[in-house]
């Protein structure tokens, strides 16, 4: 059993029916947006659309960027950013309480400080960080430093007060959660709770109860009671001492194939073991360390072989990648095409830099 092979094709990186970034953000729940230029990457390889393109989307709302489940940034369809707060927002609470605490943080401030933002921005449509935290100072909220302030913005997103608006520039704005996405029917509990588990094993199988429950933040008790209301829908399987789901039939696996990740691709980032990764490595270093240090990475039929990184020079893109484990002259082939397939993506030219010392390409 190929379990990495299996999640690439789960993933939609070797074949996908998508073609918005809306389609591909829908389908696999929620795509991590941290990095916001890697997370349209990201987007972009499961549905070929530029870089343009994809903040088309953004800036019109046909994707929202919060933070939502474990949680950190997300991009989300606004059709399910409700229900998806709804559901993970509580224990995220209560896990941020004890810095809440550390920080002077209660219930009356956020009242507050979120009765202050959803004034703002009724009153400006749309606010940078530097203005909310300007705002926050004149209403008299002290020592408003960016971790503080971070706290406040954060609460408004978990109570959905607010999400991301069109960005000025280069710069994130906020809005108001209400001008940009639909009011949609409350469901129960349950019925999120089966339709985020279905959407998660739809795109990552096979996976874990564990897998679900590090993506979804929720805790165990939750991810077993969705697997259990999915059960019909869900294979279950055990594969060297671990119990998987799978959603569906196994798929064709798929010929050679290479890929250029960005850090936080759901391809790894959807998962607490990424063991399955780096059998042709040896290891998994460059995508399990702490959040700062997830790396771009090189994979070859769904293995690590090593990392890459860009720098903006000019009009240009300078591209230093380093390989990390004996490829073929066919593969190293493939991460050049990977290579030319992101400079579509940027409509600006890319120079590549194979690192001295670290690429050894043999031939077949």
């Amino acid at each position: 059993m190929d379990i990495a092979s299996e999640r690439l094709c789960r993933s939609f990186l070797v074949r996908s029916p998508w073609k918005t970034a809306r389609d591909v953000v829908r389908a696999l729940g929620a795509v991590q947006a941290q990095d916001y230029d890697g997370a349209k990457w990201a987007v972009s390889q499961r549905t070929g659309l530029g870089d343009d393109t994809i903040e088309k989307e953004f800036t019109r709302g046909a994707i929202l960027r919060t933070h939502v489940l474990r949680p950190t940034w997300h991009f989300v369809d606004p059709a399910d950013i409700r229900w998806m707060l709804k559901l993970s927002a509580p224990r995220i609470k209560t896990i941020m309480s004890s810095y809440d605490r550390k920080l002077g943080l209660d219930e009356k401030v956020y009242r507050r400080s979120k009765a202050v933002i959803e004034k703002a921005l009724r009153d400006n449509k749309v606010m940078l960080r530097g203005a909310l935290r300007e705002t926050l100072v004149r209403a008299r909220f002290r020592e408003m430093d960016g971790q503080r302030l971070a706290r406040l913005i954060m609460r408004a997103e978990l109570d959905a007060i607010i999400c991301s608006g069109p960005h000025q520039g280069k710069q994130q704005t906020y809005a108001l959660l209400d001008e940009r996405a639909p009011a949609v029917p409350v469901r129960d509990r349950d019925e999120d709770l089966l339709d985020l588990t279905l959407r998660y094993f739809a795109g990552r199988s096979p996976a874990t109860a564990h897998d679900f429950s590090w993506w979804s933040g929720l805790s165990m008790r939750d991810v077993k009671q969705g697997i259990d209301l999915a059960a019909k829908q869900l294979e279950r399987f055990e594969f060297e001492g671990k119990t998987y789901w799978r959603s569906g039939r196994v798929p064709t696996l798929p010929g050679p194939t290479a890929h250029l990740l960005p850090n936080y691709d759901e391809y790894f980032i959807g998962y607490r073991d990424r063991s399955a990764i780096g059998r042709r490595l040896g290891h998994v270093g460059s995508v399990t360390g702490g959040s700062t240090l997830i790396s771009n990475v090189l994979v070859v039929d769904g293995q690590l072989v090593g990392g890459w990184r860009r720098t903006v020079n000019g009009d240009a893109i300078v591209l230093e990648a380093s390989i990390l484990a004996r490829v073929t002259r066919s593969e190293r082939d493939r991460l050049e095409q990977a290579i030319r397939a992101f400079e579509m993506f940027a409509q600006r030219k890319v120079k590549v830099h194979w690192l001295s010392g670290k690429s050894r390409a043999t031939t077949r």
